[in-house]
């Protein structure tokens, strides 16, 4: 039934007036201004407390706003119907697990936690390959920030399952993934359920590691799903 209720809040969502997106700096005395995106639901208010979601992009060639790019291509299409806001900084070195990138990251969510209203029950931390492996690391560094976690297509090395409480987490990974192993991530899920904890495994086939947007209906039953456990 929460699923049920959850499903439809989304699809009377999907109606909504497209967000504001906008490519942004923010000063970071380590290593210079973060560049970074963020879409602010067309219908957002200050003092209505909304949803936020951390969007890591994947590794490959450094350029300005690569974060912004991968909120627009795949998260935006896949997770808009939560009406949540939505950041996407680029990683301030090649890696989501480097200290530097960590700090950078707490920095900016400081910054939009100051900025607008965020419910922080609601807040989400996905990523692709890179930045799914990103997601495995914030989530379990910063349990007490995030309430949801969307790792895709991610490897999971040296990230303590046991970290995450009772965060609940869909993780997402294709047979078919040519760099990151699959079994890895099934290992992983199986360990969470386990340990008792919410977690959903989508295992999807035909889809190349490098077709990202193969992923996106995927993501969007896995934003579904959060919703309604958030809902709980």
């Amino acid at each position: 039934m929460r699923l049920l209720l959850a499903s439809m809040l989304l699809a009377q969502a999907t109606t909504s007036a497209p967000a504001r997106v906008q490519n942004r700096t923010l000063a970071f005395a380590e290593a210079g201004p973060i560049t970074y995106g963020i879409a602010v639901p067309a219908s957002y208010t200050a003092g209505e407390p909304r949803p936020l979601v951390l969007a890591l992009h994947p590794g490959g060639e450094r350029v300005a706003y690569q974060g912004s790019a991968f909120m627009r291509q795949i998260v935006l299409p896949a997770l808009g119907a939560l009406d949540a806001i939505v950041v996407a900084p680029d990683a301030p070195v090649r890696s989501w697990t480097d200290p530097v990138s960590d700090r950078a990251v707490m920095a900016l969510l400081e910054s939009v936690l100051g900025e607008y209203t965020i419910d922080k029950r609601r807040i989400l931390v996905t990523g692709f390959s890179m930045g799914g492996r990103g997601t495995w690391f914030m989530a379990s560094h910063h349990a007490d920030i995030f309430t949801a976690a969307i790792p895709i297509a991610a490897s999971v090395a040296g990230e303590a399952t046991e970290r995450l409480g009772t965060m609940p987490t869909y993780i997402i990974h294709s047979r078919n993934d040519q760099v990151v192993p699959f079994e890895p991530a099934a290992q992983n899920a199986k360990a969470l359920e386990q340990l008792g904890r919410a977690v959903r495994f989508e295992e999807l086939s035909g889809v190349g590691h490098y077709q990202m947007g193969g992923y996106v209906d995927a993501l969007r039953r896995a934003g579904q799903w959060v919703a309604a456990r958030w809902e709980k």
